[in-house]
């Protein structure tokens, strides 16, 4: 066979280079994991941008009839960059909506403190101090996030948020009966990141009011991950009735 008649090795290349991408994605979780957050969610979005482009590569090449006899390569290669290809396409059309901000209350006038979570997170953690535009960013971003009124009394609240904290799989650090407060740890199913949640409940006349406090300990934005977890925690306690006396 000669030189002309050779295929085209870029199915080749291309095919390798995707399978090389795909395994970079469970490798940068496992870096993250390390505590190497920042070189693993650079090695993750590269994978992520490189499998969309080879992609798209792949797809066109598919398209044209010089690479008809490797379509199966082809496809093979765009095989292996969808995961990365999904995963940024969610990422970028999700990233415009939410802020650069990491720490997120239900109550902006008055937000919840930490007792415990400052002997937890280590010297690169993001401070805990109430930052004011942090707390503006958010009013314009959420709005609808306040604080949670229930009939409940402010002891059997506060026997119901711990219940709802175990039930969501955080893990309660630092209690304060008396004060109706504590502390709780959320780490991320993928990768591994540890979120620090105060909570606070209120005895009022027609019961008592929940506030929460949801903090990244890296990053500068969340992607909207302490929100979500404040309003899971509020739709759970709202919906189950369990133990209400």
């Amino acid at each position: 066979m000669t030189a002309s008649q050779r295929p085209p090795r870029l199915p080749v290349w291309l095919l390798a280079f995707t399978a090389l991408l795909l395994l970079a994605l469970p490798l940068a979780v496992l870096v993250v994991r390390a505590g190497l957050w920042q070189q693993g969610l650079l090695l993750y979005a590269l994978a992520c941008l490189l499998a969309t482009v080879s992609a798209l590569i792949l797809a066109l090449l598919c398209a044209l009839p010089r690479y008809r006899s490797q379509r199966r390569q082809l496809l093979l290669g765009i095989a292996c960059a969808l995961p990365g290809t999904l995963l940024f396409l969610s990422l970028a059309a999700g990233r415009g909506d939410y802020p650069a901000i990491h720490d997120i209350t239900t109550d902006l006038s008055d937000p919840p403190t930490f007792s415990h979570a400052a002997t937890l997170r280590g010297p690169q953690s993001n401070s805990l101090d109430i930052k004011p535009d942090s707390l503006g960013a958010q009013q314009e971003a959420y709005p609808d996030l306040q604080s949670l009124r229930s009939e409940r009394s402010a002891d059997n609240a506060y026997r119901h948020a711990l219940a709802i904290a175990e039930q969501l799989g955080w893990e309660v650090v630092w209690q304060d009966p008396d004060a109706w407060r504590f502390e709780a740890v959320d780490t991320t199913a993928i990768m591994g990141f540890k979120d620090d949640v105060a909570v606070r409940i209120r005895s009022t006349a027609d019961g008592s009011v929940v506030d929460l406090r949801s903090v990244s300990r890296v990053g500068v934005g969340d992607i909207g991950a302490n929100t979500q977890r404040i309003r899971a925690f509020q739709t759970a306690f709202t919906e189950d009735k369990g133990g209400q006396l």
